[in-house]
């Protein structure tokens, strides 16, 4: 019995000896393999910065990063190590996400992603204080952060053709330096409040949205030069429309309106409008043109075709009222 336990107690020993080989020589592989795969990322990451590399130019005094048709889905970190980087111009690469380390390019102007798969912008876009320009269009971002506000030198903003953005955070309106705005090709179905008070604006396109009526408070919009509106379902038109009084171009073709308010013949600055394809409920024809020129320069449904459709609007007007006042009335006598 005393040589069964000893042979037991040998066994046993001889067994754990060879369970710490075999888990030694285990964690001896995983090292290997965590070694292998850390010199493979290395190699990669230092691949991908030489090919970066490749990618720098220098335009007008500023280095700039550009990528054209090329598949990058994700940028590596290594790009950190060119931080001087004043410019990224990105396009049809399949780019899948901003990087989250995008905010410590602090030299960044411009940031061009456009035509490529973004779904989100990381809050650490709001560290890029000396940010110009931000062109994300042809992308499937679907929010906007707060923290965007916080990119205080904003004056270009293009979102369009998102297709699913709905709304901004109010916090954009401390943009002050924002003068062109494209939302064009989302799902507003009003012109959001944020952007109502962005006190610089000039530009903005907001066409082929859902955007069913304006707003009294667009009057509010000062600064406004040029206002994209085609391609929406707008009925009417507000009357403080005519208190924008820099306003000098306004497209509104191809929406639901059944008339033009008389106001905005008032609009001494327009220069540019666009009334085609709407349900307009007066039909109005446009007097001779004096001159083959003339008559080839004309827009069929512009700004002289404004001024016309106001004065008929207004004679007709006229006429409701004095057929009114000349209709003869019954007396009733008491006999």
């Amino acid at each position: 019995m005393t040589e069964n336990v000893v042979c037991t107690g040998a066994v046993n020993a001889v067994k754990e000896v060879w369970e710490k080989r075999i888990k030694k020589h285990n964690e001896d592989l995983k090292r290997e393999k965590e070694f292998q795969h850390k010199l493979v990322r290395i190699w990669e990451e230092r691949v991908s910065l030489t090919k970066l590399k490749e990618k720098v130019t220098r335009e007008d005094g500023r280095v700039i990063l550009k990528i054209e048709k090329e598949e990058w889905k994700s940028l590596p970190s290594s790009l950190l190590k060119l931080n001087q980087l004043q410019e990224w111009q990105i396009h049809r690469t399949g780019l899948l996400k901003i990087p989250e380390f995008i905010g410590r390019f602090q030299n960044l102007i411009v940031l061009d992603l456009s035509r490529n798969i973004i779904s989100e912008i990381p809050r650490g876009i709001g560290l890029l204080t000396r940010l110009q320009e931000l062109i994300l269009s042809y992308n499937k971002i679907k929010t906007v952060p707060k923290e965007l506000s916080n990119c205080a030198s904003l004056e270009k903003l293009e979102l369009a053709v998102n297709r699913d953005i709905c709304d901004l955070p109010q916090e954009l309106s401390s943009l002050l330096k924002l003068t062109h705005l494209d939302l064009s090709m989302n799902q507003f179905t009003t012109i959001p409040p944020a952007v109502l008070n962005m006190p610089a604006l000039e530009w903005l396109d907001m066409g082929s949205n859902r955007l069913e009526q304006l707003p009294d408070a667009i009057e509010r919009m000062k600064s406004l030069h040029t206002l994209w509106l085609q391609r929406n379902q707008i009925t009417c038109l507000p009357e403080t429309i005519s208190n924008m009084k820099n306003l000098g171009t306004i497209v509104l073709s191809n929406n639901k309106l059944q008339d033009i308010p008389l106001c905005m013949g008032e609009m001494e600055n327009l220069r540019f409008v666009n009334f085609r394809d709407n349900p307009l409920k007066l039909e109005v024809t446009l007097p001779p043109s004096e001159s083959v020129d003339e008559e080839e320069e004309r827009e069929l449904f512009g700004l002289q075709f404004m001024y016309t459709y106001i004065q008929e609007s207004r004679r007709k007007a006229d006429d409701e009222v004095n057929c009114l006042i000349t209709s003869p009335t019954s007396i009733n006598t008491d006999e």
